[in-house]
């Protein structure tokens, strides 16, 4: 999937009204930057990667106020570690690989068909959804 450039999630701060600190920026590009899903403990070592003085706690702060703006997405994927991304272009889905915890983006039409369909038979239009696989590799020694 495409991330959009780096500065739309700033971009997109500064509409929400938001002050943009120098610490904010760093933490607003590292997730721009990055398309893999990262939690905090790792925004933390990419973010403190560009900026020495840059906190944990400010990280948190950080991720907290752009997820409350609506700017970024929250998964908690199963491995307990909330995680995040910059909103993506278009809707996707996610698999997650429970051996590793590599976190793969799909879509599918023929899923969000049926998706459209099942909301339609019991009587409501969807609005929005969340799909996670859970899966683990195929033993290719079978």
């Amino acid at each position: 999937m495409s991330h959009e450039t780096n500065h739309d999630l700033e971009a997109a701060c500064a509409e929400k009204g938001m002050r943009m600190t120098e610490q904010r920026r760093v933490v607003a590009r590292v997730l721009q930057a990055s398309n893999d899903h990262p939690d905090v403990e790792e925004l933390y070592r990419r973010a403190s990667a560009i900026d020495p003085n840059i906190s944990i706690s400010t990280v948190y702060r950080t991720v907290k106020l752009f997820e409350d703006a609506g700017v970024i997405e929250r998964h908690d994927f199963r491995d307990g570690r909330s995680r995040y991304e910059t909103l993506p272009e278009e809707h996707h889905d996610h698999l997650i690989d429970l051996r590793s915890g590599k976190v793969i983006e799909f879509r599918s039409e023929e899923i969000e068909e049926i998706q459209e369909q099942i909301a339609r038979k019991l009587g409501y239009r969807l609005v929005d959804h969340r799909l996670e696989l859970y899966a683990v590799p195929l033993d290719k020694n079978r």
